[in-house]
């Protein structure tokens, strides 16, 4: 169990900016303890400009963002997620479909730097100040002994990571 990878998938709606910022995060800040998804109820087919800038600063690799569907990740053949971490509060309330091997869930709320309006600044200021609440969960997540805990002490660690205020 010490050595086991775990399967983490980030859902929202468009799949566009909060999730593939917490896939690039638990992916970057996991250090290869994490194998990291994300994807969308009803994806928007592109991920916002601004949420790809500040991807690039962890250093994942921006090519391999893409908006997509969870019914990716919920076929035949898809990884068995041990996590499933909604990040949207309309992603938290849509019937999810049946997940195998029944992963912990959580939600993470946080809100839409994408419908941020205004000026490109003041758009990338309100991305950053999601980017960052979003770090210090994952970074919260990733401090957890995760293979010292039972399955409901995880759950219940996740719950609370998601009610803390950012």
């Amino acid at each position: 169990m010490l050595d086991k990878t775990f399967n983490v998938l980030f859902l929202c709606t468009g799949n566009s900016a909060r999730s593939i910022m917490a896939e690039a995060l638990l992916s970057t800040m996991g250090h290869g303890r994490f194998r990291v998804f994300s994807a969308g109820s009803q994806p928007g087919g592109t991920v916002n400009p601004f949420a790809v800038e500040l991807v690039k600063t962890t250093g994942y690799p921006s090519e391999n963002l893409r908006s997509k569907s969870w019914d990716e990740y919920a076929a035949d053949g898809a990884p068995k997620m041990d996590f499933i971490i909604t990040v949207c509060d309309n992603a938290a309330g849509e019937v999810c479909p049946i997940w195998p091997g029944q992963p912990i869930s959580a939600h993470w709320g946080f809100e839409d730097p994408a419908a941020a309006q205004g000026s490109d600044e003041e758009k990338r200021a309100v991305f950053h100040k999601v980017f960052k609440q979003i770090m210090g969960r994952v970074n919260t997540f990733v401090s957890l002994p995760i293979a010292m805990l039972e399955k409901n002490a995880i759950h219940h660690e996740l719950k609370k990571i998601g009610a803390s205020s950012v």
